[in-house]
């Protein structure tokens, strides 16, 4: 593994600070890892039994760093990777983003890591990554933590008969279009910020966290890759192997799950994560958060924090 190549910038923390502010860093550090055929940056903290963390779009592992800091101050080993296509360099290696892919990217990032299994906490796509990964290998994931984004075939569904979450889930369409690129590009990644506007009304990301998100999707090559995952979302793979692979990432599962959604989601409508419970086999909790939208771990980091270590404590 290669060795701790930076430190993050020290500014003040606490536990009610904003989950991606940049936080006393000498407790959270970045090197890379290899994994498979990519060299992974991740951010890491503390020591313990061993936590991922997730990122979905638009987004990066620096929105973790909060969260990774009170997870390393409970006796936990809590890493962040940059999910595959959000470094200049990770494209993946195999042109896939589908769930299946980002699932099995966490397992072989659990293996090397140097540990046997680990509990897992995705957010957005992430989560995506997250139920796909228990899926794939429930013996690899002790507890699974999803939020913003549901699990099961009620979302699919949602796409094609429920005219509100069509509505929100306008930007996947718009990013099926040769436009998408460079629309999202324009003007220092304006379209970036009216997601983030629209999905989590009234929070504003401060300005240092924001710039650092536009320079992870600045770097080369790197949002051509992260549209990959909506470009293939509504496409079935080609060939029969990934078809299997992503049936058994897509089944029910059999590890202990906590959920967390913003009550004021308006990117993914809460309404639609109604009913979870029938495909998870092994304990399901859903917790709905107030005064909360989309990114609810930047919103809300206490109470966010507060459900997720009272769920891998227990």
């Amino acid at each position: 593994m290669a060795q701790v190549t930076q430190r993050l910038p020290t500014q003040p923390s606490g536990e009610d600070s904003p989950a991606g502010a940049s936080i006393a860093s000498d407790r959270v550090r970045r090197r890379t890892v290899q994994v498979g055929g990519l060299e992974v940056p991740i951010l890491e903290s503390g020591s313990g039994p061993l936590v991922l963390c997730l990122h979905g779009f638009p987004d990066h592992a620096a929105s973790w760093v909060g969260l990774l800091d009170r997870l390393a101050r409970q006796g936990y080993w809590a890493v962040a990777p940059a999910q595959r296509g959000y470094w200049p360099g990770g494209a993946a290696p195999d042109g896939s983003y589908r769930a299946s892919a980002t699932g099995q990217d966490a397992l072989d990032l659990i293996e090397a890591l140097g540990r046997e299994q680990a509990d897992l906490i995705g957010h957005d796509l992430g989560a995506r990554a997250a139920y796909a990964a228990a899926s794939l290998d429930a013996t690899r994931v002790r507890k699974l933590v999803g939020m913003a984004v549901p699990y099961g075939p009620q979302l699919r569904t949602a796409w094609l008969t429920n005219g509100d979450q069509q509505r929100r889930s306008w930007y996947m369409f718009f990013f099926q279009t040769a436009m998408a690129e460079p629309a999202v590009e324009l003007d220092d990644f304006a379209f970036i910020d009216r997601l983030w506007r629209e999905w989590s009304p009234g929070y504003e990301l401060p300005d240092a966290e924001r710039s650092a998100l536009k320079e992870t999707l600045r770097g080369a090559g790197v949002l051509a890759e992260t549209l990959g995952y909506y470009r293939q979302l509504f496409s079935p793979p080609a060939d029969a192997a990934t078809q299997t692979l992503e049936a058994r990432a897509s089944g029910a599962i059999t590890v202990p799950t906590l959920y967390l959604h913003g009550a004021d989601d308006n990117c993914m409508s809460v309404e639609l994560s109604d009913g979870m419970d029938a495909v998870f086999k092994n304990g399901f909790e859903r917790i709905v958060v107030p005064d909360a939208g989309h990114f609810l771990h930047l919103e809300q980091p206490k109470t966010v924090a507060d459900h997720i270590l009272g769920f891998l404590n227990n």
